[in-house]
């Protein structure tokens, strides 16, 4: 349903509005202990900063992006809590993996005006060579009651995508797994409406990879629903269409989230992908199939605390 995590996050009021703030998360694996990124502590978010009831919020540290904190919040994977439901390979940085934060940044969220909001930010590579390794990303959203909206763009340098995941043995020139894009441009905008206790959302994605004189686009259309039967039952369903490099993956999910109380639920998804001829199958995470249709069916209990 969700990554397991755990971490430590804390506030200090220092009067006048303005609060000190950290976050220290980390990615792990239930079911073998193991950190969901190999050596890396705090592989999730990692950062320290201020906080301004007038002026916004400024951060620095090993954090995400904005088309994880502005367009994830309309992927089906997300409103659906379904982790496989992410787009295949999480190109578009939907999901919170170990190659998504940007190390070494800065980020600035500004507060709400009448709905509005906007932030920026940046990476930096660590290296002499100001352009190795640096990261920028700028968001924008917009709240009015019901309706959600929002935007965001990267452009970020000597990144590893996880084309290799998508079933993709060769790209632009070298084995997937080696992969490194010289430029990645990620651009993204979604939107939501909530009708009474009907939930409707839609998302696009596209992203250009850059590498070795290879150019070639990841694009995805994402849209579902959510449903709130009772205070304690939410069922939610939506579909997927990604494409890459003459690849197309179609997926579908529902599920339902049954609260037991504010801190556990138990629930139940079934979902399906299938590939067009070019491509196999693979649900992100889930391993790549050994042909163009795959499907997964899961139940179980998530708690948090």
């Amino acid at each position: 349903m969700q990554p397991d995590r755990w971490g430590l996050k804390g506030v200090e009021d220092l009067g006048g509005g303005t609060k000190a703030i950290f976050q220290l998360e980390n990615g792990f694996y239930t079911n073998t202990g193991a950190f969901a990124k190999a050596n890396t502590l705090f592989n999730r978010q990692a950062y320290v900063g201020l906080s301004s009831d007038r002026f916004g919020t400024l951060t620095l540290g090993h954090q995400t992006p904005f088309a994880f904190d502005v367009l994830g919040p309309f992927a089906t994977a997300y409103l659906a809590s379904s982790w496989f439901a992410f787009h295949p390979g999480n190109i578009d940085e939907l999901a919170d993996t170990g190659v998504v934060p940007y190390d070494n940044s800065a980020k600035y969220r500004s507060p709400t005006w009448y709905g509005f909001s906007f932030g920026a930010m940046m990476g930096l590579g660590n290296t002499t060579n100001f352009s190795t390794g640096r990261t920028m990303s700028f968001a924008a959203s917009y709240v009015n009651g019901p309706f959600k909206a929002g935007a965001s763009w990267s452009n970020e340098h000597n990144r590893t995508p996880s084309i290799v995941t998508t079933g993709i043995t060769n790209f632009q020139g070298v084995a997937a797994a080696n992969y490194m894009a010289d430029k990645v441009e990620n651009t993204g905008a979604g939107l939501s409406y909530q009708f009474g206790k009907l939930l409707v959302h839609g998302l696009y994605t596209h992203v250009k990879l850059e590498s070795n004189g290879f150019s070639d686009t990841y694009q995805s259309y994402d849209a579902g629903a959510n449903y709130q039967f009772t205070p304690a039952n939410s069922v939610s369903g939506g579909a997927a269409t990604t494409t890459l490099s003459g690849r197309r993956w179609t997926q579908f999910e529902i599920g339902d989230v049954y609260a037991l109380s504010k801190m556990t639920q138990v629930y139940v998804n079934a979902l399906y992908e299938h590939a067009n001829s070019n491509a196999s199958a693979a649900f992100f995470t889930a391993g790549v199939s050994s042909g163009r249709n795959q499907a997964i069916f899961l139940t179980g209990i998530h708690h948090s605390f």
